[in-house]
């Protein structure tokens, strides 16, 4: 994660707030990032494929 986007995420907190909250966002954040980049990279599956999947569960 880069330092600007940790930046970014602290600034759109209020004054005060929890430690706990702010490292959930963060890993949000990077989750989000990560998934994007997959995306971008092709590196998904399609809806059908997760599905038929899902069903072997």
């Amino acid at each position: 994660m880069k330092r600007d986007k940790v930046i970014e995420t602290v600034r759109e907190f209020p004054q005060e707030f929890d430690l706990e909250e702010l490292i959930e966002r963060l890993v949000f954040v990077e989750k989000v990032e990560k998934g994007l980049e997959q995306i971008n990279e092709g590196k998904t599956l399609p809806h059908e494929q997760v599905k038929e999947m899902v069903k072997k569960w």
